[in-house]
């Protein structure tokens, strides 16, 4: 890391600001091309649900591993990686003719790519370069990062597919893909950068030490919840409010509208974080997840509605990533902090391939989506009475401040 990003933490935070708003924003806005590419390519759902799950889950497996990688060798070289990576998986999902093709490009390609360009890879950039005394803000900005890009993203997506085709969108929207590969030059850094925490701790300990820990277990477990919900709305909103007498405008507006009020609710979640509890914290956003989906199941599906629902629940959307990677720098330090959330991640990820997957085989199977939303419910109640018990206690002395 040279001494210039050393001394300007604010130029790192925007670079994985915006790393984000295109890692996320592109792969968010996704469910807007199921309606017509299961149309054009004569497909059910089911087979588009399951490329998306395949990406979240393979995600969710290669973050751990590129997260090691990252902690040894630069978080840079694999967010640069990552990028030529996602450029080419949406061009093979634009040049698709069956479910091989969504599988190889949708799937594999772009979830190994989003482990590259993601938040365990990013934020961990960011943790290295900022004081513990502002790491909950500094996450909470960069993590806000993939709310703005679901904003923007989401009628640019819409736009492109009604002015070009789903095809020629997809391409246009790999080379904005490839953007991140020059942002990747400000996220550089190592493990070995870090002076906090045991510097004779090797990475299969600092594991180990996690894995004995409650607080981590219930932690991953909780992010198991995070991610069957958000991925489950994210994939299929668009389609159940077509199916509810709503254009796909709609379902646009909607995906834009958590991506706005994301913005501000993960920045607030990273302030708050650095103020107060971050274990009732995340116990309080999984309880009013789990309320605002109710509520929205049981009100009349008007213009009203949605756009209520989409705001309340953008709120909520992202706020737990700054949270649950604070958290997990809080307790054990930020040297492998891509490595240990990396590992909270995959529960994350193993969530969002049930939530998308299990959404399209009960549509496919029952011809409505009741049964999963009912889940997210229960499921949000179970992740808010989990986070309850977390000893929030580092266990090593944080370094003074200066």
């Amino acid at each position: 890391m040279s001494d210039y990003l050393r001394r300007n933490a604010w130029l790192v935070i925007l670079a994985g600001f915006l790393v984000s708003s295109l890692s996320m924003g592109i792969r968010q806005n996704l469910g807007l091309f199921l309606p017509p590419m299961t149309v054009d390519l004569k497909l059910g759902r089911e087979a588009f649900a399951f490329a998306m799950a395949l990406q979240n889950i393979l995600w969710g497996v290669f973050t751990p591993l590129i997260g090691v990688v990252a902690d040894k060798w630069g978080s840079g070289k694999m967010i640069a990686l990552g990028a030529v990576v996602y450029a080419s998986g949406l061009a093979v999902m634009a040049n698709a003719d069956g479910s091989a093709d969504l599988n190889l490009g949708g799937g594999l390609l772009m979830g190994m790519a989003q482990a590259a360009t993601g938040f365990a890879v990013v934020l961990g950039a960011v943790a290295r370069r900022v004081p513990a005394h502002r790491r909950s803000l500094a996450l909470g900005i960069a993590s806000a990062g993939g709310s703005f890009g679901q904003f923007y993203m989401a009628p640019v997506s819409q736009g492109l597919i009604g002015a070009v085709g789903w095809g020629t969108a997809l391409l246009y929207i790999a080379a904005l893909a490839t953007v991140m590969s020059v942002l990747a030059a400000a996220l550089t850094g190592k493990a070995s950068d870090v002076t906090e925490g045991d510097a004779r701790q090797t990475v299969g300990e600092a594991v180990r030490e996690a894995g004995r820990h409650s607080g981590y277990l219930y932690l991953t477990a909780g992010f198991f919840v995070c991610g069957f919900q958000i991925s489950f709305v994210a994939v299929h909103l668009p389609a159940f409010l077509q199916d509810s007498g709503f254009g796909l405008d709609t379902g646009a507006i909607a995906i834009a509208l958590i991506g706005l009020f994301n913005i501000v609710g993960t920045y607030g979640a990273g302030a708050l974080g650095g103020r107060y509890s971050k274990k009732y914290l995340l116990s309080s956003l999984y309880f009013m997840r789990a309320l605002v989906i109710a509520v929205f199941l049981v009100m009349p599906k008007t213009e009203m509605a949605v756009l209520v629902f989409a705001s309340a629940l953008g709120i909520l959307w992202l706020g737990t990533v700054p949270l649950t990677s604070g958290l997990v720098g809080q307790i054990f330090g930020v040297r492998y902090m891509s490595t240990l959330f990396g590992i909270v991640f995959l529960s994350h990820q193993l969530g969002s391939f049930i939530g998308v997957w299990w959404g399209g085989v009960a549509f496919d199977t029952t011809g409505s989506y009741d049964q999963v939303w009912v889940a997210s419910i229960v499921l949000g109640i179970a992740a808010g009475l989990l986070h309850l018990p977390i000893t929030e206690v580092p266990l090593r002395p944080l370094p003074q401040e200066t």
